[in-house]
């Protein structure tokens, strides 16, 4: 009597199926993510961690100095208001930048499309609802919420990052270089966010805006010969605006030339040059600025690191750019040993955020740039977007803790 034996299943189909690469952690349910992230889960990126709280402190420091006489002047005697309301913003900030660096990043896929149209709305309430916002210096970008102001463009930032990162982990490359999936709805999302800051008017946040949807689009697929055009109408649109904007047309002659109108439009860049120029190699020594006793405008804000170059020279500025390119590199390193698609995008895309309005910042206060009134991240005054900085280094930090281990062998 024989005895007839079921064949066995081949294990080919398993064994082919191990080979192959993994899979998108992003597409898997939240479930299932947070048990296979558990077993790879480590410290956050100590190098990276270290940069950002040596230049909060640093920046903490220099605003301080920068502020003390402005806060004296306006603040009722009080030298210490802008620095202690920073020192709050920013306790706050670390806490909620180590409590989302603990969170695991793809949870934040569902946030993605709301908080774009949420910012998207609150862009829009300028014309809408135009008594909640507040002019400073000729321009309306800061909602009063009573106890403090905050400008809605940063939260506009952060929902560009977060929903091209989603869309395009989601999409794939295959459809990213398409124009229905991988160009126009991002084009779409950028214009709209850039043509509801026009009306504040916000050049600088527009170029960054842009500048981050371009870089993330170039990382994530986009074709090149879509993305070039759409760049070139991007770039064509901004000159349009600048040659049609008063207040743009006037900042642009004044920067060719500050010194035609030296004690008015001019007087910004005339001050900033004498500060840097003051500072010499060494500069004068910390809370030594001569030129922030009234004298240069936005000290403690778009022009603190003038005041930081009059006080540390040369030296000092050097030491600060080299602290902020070794952030910039360590962000973009991190970004490229992200674990999936969407953790390299949204480290990209918070570096390349810190990296534009740095770049942008230090152009404008030694005059390679027109003034655009971009901030310098972590150093100037602002309680909101120092919180929510440092809220996207936390989503930095929370990509690098899942970083895969290298493979042994």
């Amino acid at each position: 009597m024989t005895v007839t034996q079921k064949p066995k299943k081949s294990s080919r189909s398993g064994g082919t199926a191990a080979l192959s690469a993994p899979r998108d952690l992003s597409q898997l349910p939240v479930r299932e993510m947070e048990q296979e992230q558990k077993k790879k889960l480590a410290g956050v990126d100590l190098p990276f961690t270290m940069l950002v709280l040596l230049l909060q402190a640093v920046g903490l420091i220099a605003l301080f100095s920068a502020s003390y006489a402005d806060a004296y002047y306006y603040m009722d005697g009080n030298s210490f208001h802008y620095a202690i309301r920073q020192g709050i913003f920013a306790a706050a900030g670390l806490a909620a930048m180590y409590v989302i660096s603990r969170m695991n990043y793809h949870k934040f896929h569902y946030f993605a499309l709301p908080l774009m149209a949420f910012s998207i709305a609150l862009l829009a309430t300028r014309k809408l609802i135009p008594s909640i916002w507040v002019e400073h210096n000729g321009a309306v970008r800061w909602i009063n919420l009573k106890v403090t102001e905050f400008q809605p463009s940063e939260i506009a930032k952060f929902a560009v990052i977060l929903c091209f990162a989603s869309l395009i982990s989601v999409y794939g490359p295959k459809k990213m270089h398409t124009l229905r999936y991988g160009t126009l709805p991002f084009i779409g999302m950028i214009g709209a966010i850039c043509g509801l800051m026009a009306l504040q008017p916000h050049l600088s946040g527009m170029i960054i805006v842009a500048g981050i949807g371009v870089v993330m689009m170039f990382i994530g697929g986009t074709n090149i010969f879509w993305l070039g055009l759409g760049g070139g109408a991007g770039a064509a649109v901004l000159v349009y605006l600048m040659m049609t904007m008063e207040h743009a047309q006037q900042r642009l002659k004044v920067w060719l030339d500050p010194f035609i109108d030296p004690r008015g439009d001019g007087w910004q860049g005339v001050q900033s040059f004498l500060a840097i120029g003051t500072g010499g190699v060494w500069g004068l020594g910390l809370g030594q600025s001569r030129q922030k006793h009234l004298f240069l405008p936005e000290p403690a804000n778009d022009f603190i690191f003038s005041v930081w170059c009059e006080e540390m020279g040369l030296v000092g500025a050097l030491l600060v750019i080299i602290l902020f390119a070794a952030l910039i590199l360590r962000g973009y390193y991190i970004a490229m040993r992200a674990g999936d698609k969407f953790g390299t995008l949204l480290a990209a895309g918070v570096t390349t955020q810190i990296a534009l309005q740095t770049i942008i910042n230090m152009c404008v206060v030694t005059g390679l740039m027109p003034v655009t009134g971009a901030s310098l991240p972590f150093f100037s005054a602002g309680g909101t977007s120092l919180m929510v900085l440092l809220a996207e280094v936390g989503v930095v930090l929370s990509v690098s803790r899942r970083i895969p281990a290298p493979k042994q062998g």
